[in-house]
C-alpha cells in the first residue's frame, strides 16, 4: 500500500504536456445610465462596448468556431448596483430557434445564453445565470465534484431580472444581476473568472466563449477573463421571505370521534442576510415543506434502508460545502423518529398514532468564502420531540416518546489550493442532550491536482463516535484514497476505501454497511472528434474488490465494462455488462450469518432519441442469469416517452417493468428466530406520467401521476447452513404469506411568481397505498382496486413574498 500511495502522488506532482490555451479577455465598462430592460439593446450604454464573440462548440463537435451569420455577440456592463448582460444570438432562420415556456428554474426544449462568473477567480467555484429564448430563468452554483460526480447545483436561487426579444435573425437578451446576488472580495479594482455558453436545442449544439478541452479535468478553471470592474460595493443583502399557507386534509376514516377532514393554517419567515461581502446567513423560522413532491416509494426486499431523494429547498439550495465527505443525509433531519419502532406495549394495549417525521422547528446555514479562498459552513437544526399515542382496551390513552428534542451541527472549513486544489475538514453532531445517545462524525476531506491538472489524489479520513449517559463510547474509522489520471482521452484511477466495524454516519449521514475494505480500478478512452456514424464515443470498465475488516472475509468480486457513443443524428447508446463472481453476503439473511450469494451475469443497453425534437423517446433494457441452481433470471425494461405538443403543452410517460423469476432471498424468520429464504418470482411495474401546461415564463401547471405495483410470490422455503449454502424445508411453523404492494401518488402544482422571487402556490396531493389485495391479482386488476381503496386527499395554497431590504430603504428614503 505505501508503495502505491507514493507512485500516485509522484503522479499527481509531475509536470504532464498537457497544457491549455491562453484564456480570452474582455473589459466591462461602466455605466451612468442602466438601460432599459426590454431585450432590445439600442440603449446608449451599450454603445462603444467591448464585444466578446467566436464562441466555440464544445458539442456535438468540439473545438469547432460557430459560423459569422449564427455568430454570438456579448456585451457587459455595470454601475454601483448590478451587473448588465446584453447578448445577441444570431440565427439564419427564425424557425431554427427553439422556444419552448418553461417556469423558474426549467429550460425546456428552449435555446438559452448563459454567463458563469469566478468572482474570485479560484478556478474551483463559480455562480451561473440563464436565460432561454422565452424569457425563462435558471440559476445555479458550480463547485467541485461531489459524491456522484455532480458540479452544478440547480438548487440556488436568487433575485435577478431579464428581458428577450425574438427578431428574424435570431434573439437577444437583456440581464440584470445585482450584487446582492453575487459573492466577490471589497477590492477597488475586480479581475474575475468568467465564461458564456449558448445552447442551441434544435441541434443540440454547445457553444463556449472561452474554449472548454473536454479532455482537460474540470470546468470552471477553462473559463476566460473579466476585467475593468472598479469600485464595487457589496450592497446589505437582507432580504425577508414571509409565507402564509393553508391545508385541508380529508381521509375517509368514517370512525366515530375521527373526524374526516382537518384544516390548518400556518405561517413563517426565511431569512437572507448577507453578514459581509462573503459570508451569508440562510434562516427558516416554523419552516412549511408541505407542497414537496411526494417520494417514489417502493417495497424493500433488501437488507438496507432506501434513500430517498431531498425535494425541501432548505435543504437543496446552497449546501454544497455542507457535502463534502458524504456526511450529509439531509432527510435525517425532520426524519422518522429515532425510537419509531421501539414502543412497549402492554397487554390489550396499541399504538393509535405514531408520527413517522419529527417536526423542524427552525434551521440555519452559514456559509461563504474569503478572499484567501477559505470556505467556511455551518449548518444548524433543532427538531422537537416526537410522541406516540397508546390505548389500552378499555380507552385509556397515554404518550410515549419517541424522539426528544435533538440539535443537528454542521461545522467545515474548506481551503482552496493551487491548481484547483482544495482541503476541507468538517464535523458533524446530533445532540439529543443525554436524552439518547448522540453522534459526532469528523474528519477532513483532499482533492490534490498536478500543476497541469492531468493528475489528481483525493481521498478522505474519517472517525465516528457514538456516545451517551448509559453506554460505552463506540468508536469508528474509515478512509478512502484514489489516484490517477484525470485528463485525455484515456482517463483511469486506482482507489481503496477502508470502513471499520464501529463506523457509524447514519445519524445526519447515510450508509448502508460498514466493515469493508475494498479496492476499485477504473478505466476510460473517449473519442471526442466526429468519426464515422458517431460525434463522441468511449468505452470503460471497472473492477471491484471487496473483503470484511473485522473477521476477515471475501465479501465480492466484479467485473463491468461498456460502450457508449453519440451519434450524429444526435441519438445516443449505451451497451454495459457486469459479471460478478460468487460471494460471501453478510447482510442478506438479517442476522449476520453468512449466505453464498451466487454468480451473476447481466447485460443491458439503452437507446434515446434526439430530445429537441417534437416525439423523442428511449427505452432502457437489461438480462440478468443468476447460477443459483434453480434458473434464477430477471429482466429490466423501462420505456419513456416524451411528447411536446406545443411551447406550452407537453406530456410524459415513463415505464418500468421489472420481473425477477426464481431468484432467492431472504423471506422471513422461523419460530426459533433462524432466517428462512424463498425462492420467488417479484414482479414490479413503476408507472409515471406527467403533464406541463405553461402559461407563461412566471407561470404553470405540472401534473404528476405515480402508481406503483410490485407482487411477490414465494414459491419454495430454503434453511440457511452453516456454509452459506441453503437447504430445502419442510416444516411450515412461519409465515410464509406472498406480498401485494400498490402505492398511488398525485401531485398537481399551479405556481405563480407575480414579482420577483415572490409566488404563490396551490396544490392537490392524492395517495393511497394498500397491501393487502390478493397476491395472484395482475396488474390491470391491482390498478383498478387501487382506484376503489380510501384515497387521501390534500389541499393547500401557499404564498410566499420576497422583501429586500435594500428596495424597501430606497423606498421609505423617495417617501
Amino acid at each position: 500500500m505505501k508503495v502505491l500511495f507514493l507512485a500516485l502522488l509522484l503522479s499527481v506532482l509531475s509536470v504532464s504536456a498537457f497544457s491549455q490555451k491562453a484564456k480570452k479577455t474582455l473589459v466591462a465598462i461602466k455605466t451612468e445610465t442602466p438601460p432599459k430592460m426590454d431585450g432590445v439593446l439600442d440603449d446608449a450604454a451599450w454603445q462603444n462596448v467591448p464585444i466578446a464573440t467566436d464562441f466555440v462548440e464544445l458539442q456535438p463537435n468540439a473545438g469547432t468556431h460557430e459560423k459569422p451569420e449564427e455568430r454570438t455577440e456579448v456585451k457587459i456592463i455595470y454601475d454601483n448596483n448590478a451587473i448588465y448582460v446584453g447578448a445577441r444570438m444570431y440565427e439564419t432562420s427564425s424557425d431554427k430557434m427553439a422556444k419552448e415556456i418553461a417556469t423558474r428554474d426549467n429550460v425546456g426544449n428552449a435555446d438559452f445564453l448563459g454567463i458563469i462568473f469566478d468572482t474570485y477567480q479560484d478556478g474551483i467555484n463559480g455562480t451561473g445565470f440563464f436565460v432561454t429564448s422565452a424569457n425563462s430563468q435558471f440559476d445555479a452554483k458550480y463547485t467541485p465534484p461531489d459524491a456522484n460526480g455532480n458540479t452544478e447545483d440547480p438548487n440556488w436561487n436568487s433575485v435577478w431580472t431579464s428581458k428577450v426579444h425574438i427578431g428574424e435573425t435570431g434573439w437577444s437578451v437583456e440581464m440584470r444581476i445585482p450584487y446582492s446576488a453575487l459573492r466577490f472580495a471589497k477590492k477597488d479594482v475586480q479581475t474575475w473568472g468568467m465564461n458564456l455558453i449558448r445552447k442551441r436545442q434544435r441541434i443540440q449544439q454547445q457553444l463556449f466563449w472561452n474554449e472548454i478541452d473536454p479532455k482537460a479535468n474540470g470546468f470552471i478553471n477553462q473559463e476566460g477573463i473579466l476585467t475593468g470592474l472598479e469600485k464595487l460595493n457589496p450592497p446589505v443583502r437582507l432580504a425577508f421571505y414571509p409565507y402564509f399557507s393553508t391545508y385541508v386534509n380529508h381521509y375517509p376514516y368514517n370512525t366515530a370521534g375521527v373526524p374526516n377532514t382537518k384544516a390548518s393554517v400556518n405561517g413563517g419567515m426565511d431569512v437572507k442576510y448577507g453578514i459581509n461581502d462573503a459570508f451569508t446567513l440562510d434562516l427558516t423560522l416554523i419552516p412549511d415543506f408541505g407542497q414537496v413532491q411526494s417520494d417514489n416509494k417502493v417495497l424493500n426486499l433488501t437488507p438496507f434502508e432506501v434513500k430517498y431523494n431531498e425535494n425541501r429547498a432548505f435543504f437543496t439550495e446552497g449546501t454544497e460545502l455542507f457535502n463534502k465527505g458524504n456526511l450529509f443525509y439531509s432527510r435525517r433531519v425532520g426524519g422518522q423518529p429515532i425510537n419509531y419502532y421501539n414502543i412497549d406495549l402492554k397487554a390489550g394495549e396499541e399504538v393509535i398514532n405514531n408520527p413517522t417525521e419529527t417536526k423542524l422547528l427552525n434551521a440555519i446555514k452559514l456559509s461563504g468564502r474569503t478572499s484567501k479562498g477559505l470556505g467556511i459552513g455551518l449548518f444548524n437544526a433543532i427538531t422537537n420531540t416526537a410522541y406516540a399515542t397508546i390505548e389500552d382496551s378499555l380507552g385509556n390513552r397515554r404518550m410515549v416518546k419517541t424522539s426528544p428534542l435533538t440539535n443537528y451541527n454542521i461545522l467545515v472549513f474548506d481551503q482552496n489550493l493551487k491548481n484547483n486544489s482544495a482541503i476541507t475538514l468538517i464535523n458533524t453532531n446530533v445532540n439529543r442532550f443525554g436524552e439518547d445517545y448522540s453522534a459526532d462524525v469528523g474528519g477532513f476531506v483532499y482533492n490534490l491536482n498536478n500543476k497541469k491538472n492531468t493528475y489528481k489524489l483525493r481521498g478522505f479520513a474519517m472517525m465516528s463516535n457514538l456516545y451517551g449517559k448509559n453506554m460505552k463510547t463506540k468508536t469508528g474509522y474509515s478512509y478512502e484514497v484514489i489516484g490517477g489520471k484525470s485528463s485525455g482521452n484515456f482517463t483511469w484511477d486506482i482507489g481503496q476505501d477502508m470502513v471499520d466495524s464501529h463506523y457509524d454516519v447514519n445519524d445526519l449521514g447515510f450508509y448502508n454497511n460498514n466493515n469493508y475494505l475494498e479496492h476499485n480500478l477504473n478505466m476510460q478512452y473517449t473519442n471526442y472528434k466526429p468519426k464515422h456514424l458517431f460525434t463522441q464515443y468511449g468505452i470503460w470498465t471497472n473492477n471491484y474488490y471487496s473483503r470484511r475488516v473485522n473477521a476477515s472475509n471475501y465479501q465480492n468480486f466484479n467485473q463491468n465494462f461498456g460502450t457508449f457513443g453519440t451519434f450524429k443524428n444526435l441519438w445516443q447508446a449505451n451497451i454495459n455488462g457486469h459479471y460478478r463472481f460468487e460471494g460471501n453476503d453478510f447482510y442478506e439473511a438479517r442476522d449476520g450469518e453468512r449466505y453464498r450469494s451466487p454468480r451473476n451475469f447481466m447485460l443491458n443497453w439503452n437507446l434515446s432519441t434526439n430530445r429537441s425534437k417534437m416525439v423523442s423517446g428511449g427505452f432502457w433494457y437489461s438480462d440478468t442469469w443468476v447460477w443459483n441452481g434453480k434458473g434464477g433470471h430477471g429482466n429490466d425494461l423501462e420505456m419513456f416517452l416524451n411528447l411536446r405538443l406545443s411551447n406550452k403543452f407537453s406530456i410524459n410517460e415513463d415505464v418500468t417493468i421489472s420481473p425477477r423469476i426464481n431468484y432467492l432471498g431472504f423471506s422471513t424468520n422461523d419460530d426459533a428466530n433462524h432466517p428462512v429464504f424463498a425462492l420467488r418470482n417479484v414482479h414490479t411495474v413503476e408507472n409515471i406520467f406527467s403533464l406541463k401546461y405553461t402559461f407563461s415564463a412566471i407561470m404553470g401547471l405540472n401534473l404528476r401521476l405515480r402508481h406503483y405495483w410490485s407482487k411477490v410470490n414465494n414459491k419454495e422455503f430454503f434453511s440457511l447452513g452453516k456454509d452459506g449454502y441453503v437447504a430445502p424445508l419442510t416444516s411450515n411453523n412461519f409465515d410464509h404469506s406472498d406480498r401485494n404492494v400498490n402505492i398511488w401518488n398525485v401531485d398537481m402544482v399551479y405556481v405563480w411568481q407575480f414579482t420577483p422571487g415572490s409566488e404563490l402556490s396551490l396544490a392537490w396531493k392524492n395517495s393511497a397505498v394498500n397491501t393487502d389485495l390478493p397476491a395472484n391479482d395482475g396488474y390491470l386488476n391491482n390498478l383498478h382496486n387501487t382506484f376503489n381503496l380510501p384515497q387521501n386527499n390534500n389541499f393547500s395554497l401557499k404564498v410566499l413574498y420576497y422583501i429586500d431590504f435594500q428596495a424597501l430603504r430606497k423606498h421609505n428614503t423617495k417617501g
